[in-house]
Parts: C-alpha cells; structure tokens; sequence
C-alpha cells in the first residue's frame, strides 16, 4: 500500500498518510485498515454520532504507545470539518461533529481511534437539546465479566421496559456492556441522570450481591457496576461503531438481545462488525430511526389524515388536528391559490426528532415526515412518510408548539426556496430540483413503496445524481415567489483588535450591498432584504455576459465620481427608481458599477461551504471585468499598509476576511469585520421639527432612533448635510407618513417643542464624531437614505 494518498471524500481533497503504520501491532492492522473500517462503516456510525460535539482519543503511534485526549479542535482541522462550541470554565471549545464520511475519514488520518460523543446534540442553529437518549454503563469488577454484564442487562430491561423504554445493547469492545434507550427530548440531562441513578440504585438493592451503583473501586469487587453518570450533560460514552484502542482492534458494536443470551458472548472486532453488519443491518437502528411511530401523525393516525387531490378541502385534516387559540401555527379556513413552486425542509423536535420536507402544490404544501433527515448520499435511501396536507402559510412558520398540542415541540427552518418540478403522479412518484437558500440546488425523487396498512402512507426520498439535474442558480428567476439567497453580514471592528489570524482584506465600498443572480442569461439583483432591484439599474444586466455560468455573486452597487471615488450621496438620484424613464434620464448623470467580491454559486454548484481563497480563486476564473462589472482587487498586505491605502483613496475604510471562513448565509459574523475611518450609523426616523430662517416652512432637524431592548430608543436628531431640494421633498414625504403619537419606547426623552411624529418606517445613514454618556449621536452629519434597509433591522452599531 502507498504511504501517501490524496482522496476525494463528500467533494473534499484529504490527504492520507502513512497507511502501512501499524496502529494494533499484535493483529497487524494499520492506519489503512482503520481507514477502510471507518469508510465501510460509515453509513450506520454516523446517524450514532451526527450532531453531537466529538471527543477524540488519539494514538498516533499505535495502541502500544501512549494516547492523548482531544476535546478543542486545532489549527491544523480543515474548514469544511462542521463544529460548534461549548463554553467550560473560563474557555470555549471548538468540537467536530461527525456528520459526513470526510469527517469521519479525517479523524482516521490523525489516528483518532475512539470517538466520545454525549447523549445530547445541537440543534440546526447551535442551540443545545435535551438527551435524546439514555445511557447505562454496564462495567464489571474484578472477579465478573461479560456474561454476568450481560445478566445485568436482561434485570435493567425489565425496568426500563416498564418504563415505557425500549433498551438495546451494546458490546463497547472493552469490558462491559452499553444499554441506549432513546428518549422524547423532554427532561433535561439533570432530570435524565437522577432516573438513571434511581433506575441503578433499584438494582442495586434487588440484587446487593451482583450490582453496585457506587463508583468506589473498593466495593466493585465480584460485581457490575451500573454507572448511570454518562447521562450527565458534560459526561460523553464511546460512539457506537467506534473502534477501541486495545490491543486488537475491537469496537463498540451494537448487539441484540439473543446475542447476550449467548454462553459464547465475546467482544468484537472490527472485520465480525462489518460482517455482521452486511448480514443483518444495525441492530441499534431503533435508536434514530425507531422513532416513526412517535412522530406526528403518527402511521396509526394516517388513514384518519389521508387525502386526495380531488378533496373539496385540502385543509380540512390539517385543521382537524390543531386549534388555533392554542396553537402558534397558521390555522387558515381555506387553502391558497394554485400555480406555486416553494418549498420548505423543517427541522421538527417533536416527541421524536424528525425533518418535514413539504412541496407547495395545487394550493397547499404536500407533506412528508423524513426520520433521518434529507438524504445526501446518492447510494443511500431515507424513509419519508407522507402526512397531512399543510397550508401555504406553513412554509415560513417557526416556533413551539405547546407540549400536548398535536406535534408539540419546536419547529425551525433548516432549507427553503423554489422548485423545478420534472415529475408529479399523485400517490405515485414526485422528481423534483430543489434551489435552497442554505443548501444549493438539489434534485429528489420521492417514489411510493407500494405499502398498504401500516405502511401505506411509507415512501422513499431518494438524491439524484448532480449530473441528471438541470444547472440553474440559487434564485429562481420568473417564479412567483423567488427567494434570494441572503448575503453574509460584517461586524464592526476597530484598528488593531484582529489578532493573529491570517486575513484578507478589501476595500470598503460606500453603496448598496446587493446580490446579482444570473439565470439562463437573465439577471436579478437583489438587496439584503430580498427587494428586487433589477429595474432601477439595467445596465448592469450585461452581467451575464460576463460569467461563464448561472451563477450567484455577492457585491456592492456604487456610483463614482469624476475622480473615481465612491459617493453615497450621488448614488441618492438612482436609488428608488422604477419608471423606465426616470431610471434612463438618472443614468445619463449618474453612472453605477458593480463590484463583485464574492461567488457563492456557479453551473448550480453551491461555494458557500468553501474558504474564502477557494471562492475569491473561482470569482477571479469565472467573471470578467467588463464596463460597469469590476472585481475590485484584494489588498496584499496587514492592516495597517490597507487601512492608509483605503484612506489614501478617499475610501470609508476596508474590510477584514478570515481565509479560512465559510460564507454564513443571512448571519453577522466576526469572520468578516469592517474597520471604518469615520463612524456612521443606520437609524430610523421617527420624527421631525420645523425649520427658522431660510428653513421656515420646511423640515428643519430629524429625530433619529434606533432599536433597543424596549423598542425604539432616541439617540438625537440632525439637520445638517441636507440639499435645499431634498427638504422640499421631506416636508411632502412626511405629510403622508404622519401619526399622532410617537413611535418611541420612551417618548419623554425628546423635549424639544412643535415635534412632529412619523411612521417608523424609514432608514437613513448619518455620520458623527462618538457616542454621548447618554447615548446620543455627538455632531451627527445626514449621509443619505437607506432604502435598502428595514427599520427592524437598525441597532447601535458601536
């Protein structure tokens, strides 16, 4: 075997080295063997460890040398490798979460034999749940072993079946025995833990002479010790399919229940596991894929939620099931308008956690119950039960739904967009393409298994080959409902505070952040907001012209001056345009250009999860500069050498990029930071006081907010940096946006007199010099109009 391999796992190029090394010498098994097992194994670890923060134990030089544990993840982790973080004392840990064969592949690379993982998992947005599975360790003292585990395994069932549990065991390929139960999600892991040492000490006292529930090493001689503290939020076990780091290469491999009836019953190794395996499947499957008569509705219910395409009222089960005065969920009285093409993935934390994958057609969401999630491996199916039809209005609904309600627990939004539908026989088959926000553009076969009873309303989702789909981008362009994919927020940084990491930084533009889909030779662009902007800028259509593909590219819409410079004020006579008339007299004055910084898709493929480098590499071979279409330059160089050549160039300030970052769709994050020369401020105007002098009669200062803790908060008022023309037309806008009262949290702190309220509902950009101890703008400067903000959005920057 090569001691050196470069591999293409999930699209991602690792490196493998020293595969001859051995790492169980006394059975000759090596790094590539270990590799090969993980590989193989794959498909039935993973559902075990997915979404659960892993704890490495490490033996770079083979079993017989030392080993280290792993919780924090270094330097060297590819960035693809999905992690989150956990807070302990005084620090954070990074942890991977092995929810991909690349993972998994990795950490056989860095010799990570064992592979600890909690009983719990994060959420789609980092959050922490509840266990959703509990754990007793079955480990015997001096004098037992694993038959008498065993025992004590069959009396711990008992109880656990009276429980309502459904126990299943597991060889852990050291000395005892692991038995799992999955759990609704209910009970916190305190609540989890004081059960199971309840349920420890119950066998405890039944049986003194064989089980021991106190961890003393003292009193564990001739008896097993029923070590409930793994269920602990902070306590983790070893990964089911996880090898061992003992002198032959076993693993912790799920077994049933005749197995530990047997007189013969041994530990096993790695190549009996993927012989069992290929024989008879996981025998722990119940343990995430269990779950589907949990889940809501349950099959049970199915032939009470069955309907038809010819139904009067598509609705009708829907509402059945939920009353809407207890229920957050839309509760509409009739379904929509035909003709749509959304769809929404859902990740639902019901009893059992399941993902919903719903399909608008005919009027209402057609709805399927997927217990491991979407599939993403073309070779492997997933079970998709179909449910209830759903409303519309279902599509971008998020929240909890109260314990006892039907399907009570919290519902997010892990995907959604628009689809391109091939195929649809009702009750049959169903191939459509998928264009989501978070997750690219994917095609999916859904086909009826043919099963009746309990089974009838069983399905398969299936992922088609990339190569059978048609390319398109991430926006749908002509649908009825496009959705945009939403751009990557900065943070606001000062001079010097980046540290250490390796940056890259660009100059920052002074306009409106916009992103540019290219479809079938068609361009869209849109704003943070998903505002379409297409018609106010039509020149910058020859963007597809200068791709090579469908594509999705990040930039900034400027308006220069006669020197070249960024002026926000000037790119006020384009903003809000949409007569083709006035849009063509503003452009004949004012020139726009769009600069393209970022590549988020091309030919349908998704770069969101790449680095930084990989996506600036692809922007640079895929567009051309053209006219109005630039790729501004990256700056070469620290921060301090980009920061006076932003100053030099009459430029607001730049922005820092970590290389190494993924694109974080619709989230702020301190992966990019924008360091400015001047401050500014969005805020919303809530208010207005008339004018002296030359100014009687018109608008004289802006009353300016933005959000806070308790609604709008005043931070001053300005009234210079107007044009005589723009308070004319102030004093108009203002009339049809008036109110009586004001918009404030607190009214008291404005006091001057003649004030007069408006709508909170528009945005603007200032300038100043600092924030005041009371929280006001000191010498504020108005910078222009932000229609491409909403007012929701607007909080203290700094």
């Amino acid at each position: 075997m090569p001691q050196k391999q470069v591999v293409s796992v999930d699209g991602h190029r690792i490196t493998l080295t020293n595969l001859d090394k051995l790492m169980y010498p006394s059975t000759g098994t090596t790094k590539g063997d270990v590799l090969a097992y993980y590989a193989a194994i794959a498909e039935v670890l993973i559902p075990h460890a997915a979404n659960r923060p892993a704890t490495r134990k490490r033996w770079v030089n083979g079993v017989d040398a030392d080993f280290f544990f792993q919780k924090n993840l270094d330097d060297s982790t590819p960035p693809w490798v999905t992690r989150r973080s956990i807070d302990h004392k005084g620090h954070a840990n990074d942890y991977p979460l092995v929810n991909d064969l690349a993972t998994l592949t990795w950490l056989g690379q860095i010799a990570a034999l064992e592979i600890h993982v909690p009983q719990w998992q994060f959420g789609r947005t980092g959050t922490r749940k509840n266990p959703d599975r509990l754990v007793l360790d079955l480990d015997p003292g001096d004098g037992v072993g694993l038959l008498e585990c065993a025992e004590v395994a069959r009396l711990a069932r008992e109880i656990l079946t009276g429980m309502g549990l459904d126990p299943m065991p597991v060889t852990s390929g050291s000395k005892g025995i692991h038995l799992y139960a999955a759990l609704d999600g209910r009970q916190d892991s305190d609540a989890v833990s004081a059960v199971a040492h309840e349920l420890a000490r119950a066998l405890e006292a039944d049986h003194p002479d064989l089980v021991v529930s106190d961890m003393k090493k003292s009193i564990r001689d001739g008896k097993v010790l029923v070590d409930w503290s793994q269920n602990n939020g902070s306590k983790t076990t070893i990964s089911p399919y996880s090898l061992r780091g003992r002198e032959r290469p076993t693993v912790a491999a799920p077994r049933t229940w005749r197995d530990l009836a047997s007189k013969n019953l041994a530990q096993l190794e790695f190549t009996e596991v993927l012989a069992r395996v290929k024989r008879r499947g996981d025998p722990l499957a119940g343990l995430t894929t269990g779950h589907l008569e949990s889940l809501e509705p349950t099959a049970e219910h199915q032939s009470r939620f069955a309907t038809t395409p010819t139904s009067a009222d598509r609705l009708e089960k829907y509402r059945s099931m939920r009353d809407g005065s207890k229920t957050p969920e839309p509760v509409p009285a009739r379904a929509g308008q035909p003709g749509g093409n959304s769809f929404v993935i859902q990740e639902h934390h019901a009893r059992r956690l399941h993902w919903d994958f719903r399909l608008e057609h005919d009027g209402v969401l057609v709805s399927w119950a997927l217990p491991k999630g979407v599939p993403t491996d073309v070779k492997q199916n997933h079970l998709a039960v179909q449910t209830e039809d759903h409303p519309l209005e279902y599509g971008t609904f998020e929240g909890t739904i109260p314990a006892g309600e039907y399907g009570g627990g919290e519902v997010t939004i892990w995907d959604a967009g628009t689809y391109e539908l091939e195929k649809w026989r009702d009750g049959k088959e169903v191939i459509a393409t998928l264009h989501g926000e978070n997750h690219g553009s994917r095609r999916y076969a859904l086909i009826h298994t043919g099963g009746s009873g309990r089974a009838e309303n069983n399905w398969l989702i299936h992922l088609m080959a990339d190569a059978a789909g048609p390319r398109t981008s991430r926006t749908v362009v002509g649908s009825r409902r496009p959705v945009a994919l939403k751009p990557m927020l900065a943070t606001l940084g000062t001079p010097g505070e980046l540290g250490d990491d390796d940056w890259a930084f660009e100059m920052k533009w002074d306009g409106i952040r916009a992103i540019a889909s290219v479809s079938a030779g068609v361009v869209t662009l849109t704003t943070r907001n998903g505002i379409d902007i297409t018609a106010t800028y039509p020149e910058l259509g020859m963007l597809a012209g200068v791709i090579d593909d469908d594509a999705v590219i990040d930039g900034e819409i400027v308006a220069l001056t006669r020197a070249g410079r960024p002026d926000f004020g000037l790119l006020q006579n384009r903003m809000g345009l949409t007569s083709p008339a006035d849009v063509a007299a503003a452009a004949k004055t004012t020139k726009v250009q769009f600069m393209a910084f970022d590549l988020l898709s091309v030919g349908g493929d998704s770069l969101v999860k790449r680095t930084y480098d990989d996506r600036r590499t692809a922007l640079l071979e895929h567009l051309r500069e053209r006219g109005p279409i630039q790729v501004p330059p990256a700056f070469d160089g620290d921060e301090r050498a980009a920061l006076a050549s932003s100053l030099e160039l009459g430029l607001e300030g730049v922005m820092a990029k970590k290389r190494d970052s993924t694109y974080l769709t619709g989230k702020r994050s301190r992966s990019w930071v924008k360091l400015k020369h001047h401050r500014s401020q969005e805020v919303v105007v809530v208010g207005w006081t008339a004018g002296r002098g030359n100014r009687s009669g018109r608008v004289g200062a802006l009353l300016l907010a933005v959000n806070g803790d308790d609604g709008l908060e005043y931070v001053g008022k300005v009234g210079t940096g107007f044009s005589d023309r723009e308070l004319e037309a102030l004093t108009a806008r203002f009339e049809r946006l008036e109110r009586a009262s004001s918009p404030l949290g607190d009214a008291s702190q404005v006091t001057d007199a003649g004030v007069r309220w408006v709508r909170a509902s528009l945005v603007g950009e200032v300038e100043f010099t600092e924030w005041t101890a009371a929280g006001r703008l000191r010498h504020p400067s108005w910078k222009g109009w932000r229609t491409d903000k909403k007012a929701a959005e607007v909080v203290r920057e700094s």
